[in-house]
């Protein structure tokens, strides 16, 4: 059974910083993509940042220069550094798992989320 297994939100104060962690389990043989999106309140579910397992990221235009994805492979993990944070950023964040190879064959996969509230 996969699962992504999210923590690290939390509320900060404008200006402030917050790390996000990601760790798929399971048997896994591989993940093509892995990343963050994000959900506010009424809003649909957007792309924050993702990476390729060969390295190449996208991020919204909305985060870049202020976060930052990495990824670890070996321990199929992914993290985003959060800073500078906005308001604006406050919502449930989700980490994804795009093109997961496992037993059972090949799937995407979403954790179950995690809140990011900025706020004074």
């Amino acid at each position: 059974q996969v699962q992504l297994v999210e923590s690290g939100g939390g509320l900060v104060q404008p200006g402030g910083s917050l790390r996000l962690s990601c760790t798929a389990s399971g048997s896994i043989f591989g993940i093509n993509v892995m990343g963050w999106y994000r959900q506010a309140p009424g809003k649909q579910r957007e792309l924050v940042a993702v990476k390729s397992s060969s390295g190449n990221t996208n991020y919204a235009d909305s985060v870049k220069g202020r976060f930052t994805i990495s990824r670890d492979n070996g321990k199929k993990s992914v993290y985003l550094e959060m800073n500078s944070l906005k308001p604006e950023d406050t919502a449930v964040y989700y980490c994804y798992a795009g093109g997961l190879r496992s037993v059972v064959g090949m799937s995407n996969y979403w954790g179950q989320g995690t809140q990011v509230t900025v706020s004074s």
